[in-house]
């Protein structure tokens, strides 16, 4: 069972530091920051090379899981602690906790992990800038991020945003795709600057800092808002004072966000066990969706430490979604959908991928974009994604349809739904 070694420290400026001091390291930071292009560069090899094909998949049926403390993570960390995989036969090592993005890619890249959660724009960057054989197995779940800015910015909407200061986790993130949707409606323009640089009325300028950093940045009012993944949306607001001003969910229904991968290489060599894998996952995503207040305190520094927050703040972050405590602003403008701040289903609907490589290619992000004007949505939704083993985990474990918004004439198609 892993631990984390964490201090004993109250819900304070030092709990601040904390996250920051405990979560992520300079390198990781800069890792995040530069240009996609040094994934390859750091394994010597060019984008789309065949080189890729030189690093190899484990050859042993062991799970090896690598994750971010957000609560993206939770089917995985629930289909370990809970013994899931252990029930299809299969061993599991304790998940390893990643200190950044980049380096979880690079982690899966060399065939450390078998077994991981990524932004869903990721391995779209990975697959067609990179030529790595990442597949998505399942999504990891629906909605659980917002956008909180801080209580020295007077803001009710994306409108009020003009000459702000933005943090985004990484460029190739729903967050990133989210926010500039709501921007863009509020005639708003997004842009990427140096620190100092001046910004027109209607500019907001971006920034990527890793999650554990945003609410310290927030308090000292270095940043004037972020979006990011829970649970840093809720200590935000619980440590940093910071307001809701909307949840992701509520403008894009039932979104996705992390997907979980495996190496394509794998799958083909090891059916078998990518089945069982998926199994394990599906009844997690189940008992998930199902107990959510039990598994926030197990994921938290209360229980088993796989998270850096409190239970109360982890708490918060997957169950507390009232229109009325959410009320000014209203970050809950569509409680008619009736969403949960956070959801779990593992289906892979191939209309929210074709919309996000089509958003992507409007997007501003850093580094060269040229491989999106190449993409042709419906070819990604085929090929990116495999179908086969979440389905048949999903007919095998009933209970995956209690989530808000399922339908049960059409369970595996969905319109997409963005209201902004």
């Amino acid at each position: 069972m892993r631990k984390q070694n964490t201090p004993d420290e109250h819900i304070s400026a030092d709990e601040l530091s904390y996250l920051q001091q405990h979560e992520m390291s300079r390198r990781d930071f800069l890792l995040d920051s530069m240009a996609l292009g040094g994934l390859a560069a750091a394994f010597g090899v060019a984008p789309t090379s065949s080189a890729w094909a030189g690093i190899q998949a484990p050859a042993d049926e062991v799970v090896r899981i690598g994750y971010l403390p957000i609560t993206d993570a939770t089917v995985l960390l629930v289909a370990h602690e809970m013994g899931f995989f252990k029930e299809q036969g299969l061993k599991s090592e304790p998940p390893t906790l990643i200190r950044g993005w980049s380096p979880l890619v690079e982690g899966f890249a060399a065939g450390k992990f078998n077994l991981v959660h990524f932004l869903k724009p990721i391995p779209i960057w990975m697959r067609y800038n990179n030529g790595f054989p990442v597949k998505i197995m399942s999504w990891a779940h629906l909605n659980g991020s917002g956008l909180v800015v801080g209580k020295h910015v007077n803001a009710q909407n994306f409108a009020d945003l003009g000459r702000k200061q933005i943090a985004v986790p990484y460029w190739y993130s729903m967050h990133n795709i989210v926010l500039q949707m709501g921007l863009r409606h509020a005639g708003l323009t997004p842009v990427i600057k140096g620190q100092g640089e001046p910004l027109a009325d209607g500019e907001v300028n971006l920034q990527i800092m890793p999650p554990p950093d945003m609410p310290p940045a927030l308090a000292a009012k270095k940043i004037d808002g972020f979006i990011v993944a829970e649970p840093f949306n809720a200590a935000g607001e619980l440590l940093a004072g910071g307001k809701m001003l909307r949840f992701t969910g509520d403008i894009w229904r039932n979104h996705p966000c992390c997907v979980l991968c495996m190496n394509e290489q794998q799958v083909n060599a090891k059916p078998e066990w990518a089945q069982k894998v998926m199994n394990a996952i599906v009844k997690a995503q189940i008992y998930a969706q199902q107990n959510k207040k039990e598994v926030a305190r197990m994921m938290s520094r209360d229980g088993q430490r796989y998270l850096p927050m409190k239970a109360k703040v982890v708490e918060r972050a997957m169950t507390l979604y009232d229109e009325d405590a959410y009320a000014s602003p209203d970050a809950i403008q569509h409680p008619q959908w009736g969403s949960g701040r956070i959801d779990f289903q593992p289906w892979p609907y191939p209309s929210a991928t074709k919309l996000i490589v089509n958003e992507l290619k409007q997007t501003l992000v850093g580094g060269d974009t040229s491989f999106l004007k190449q993409l042709d949505a419906d070819f990604v939704a085929n090929d990116l994604v495999d179908y086969r083993f979440v389905k048949a985990a999903m007919e095998a474990n009933p209970g995956w349809q209690d989530v808000p918004g399922f339908n049960a004439e059409k369970p595996f198609e969905r319109e997409e739904v963005v209201m902004l």
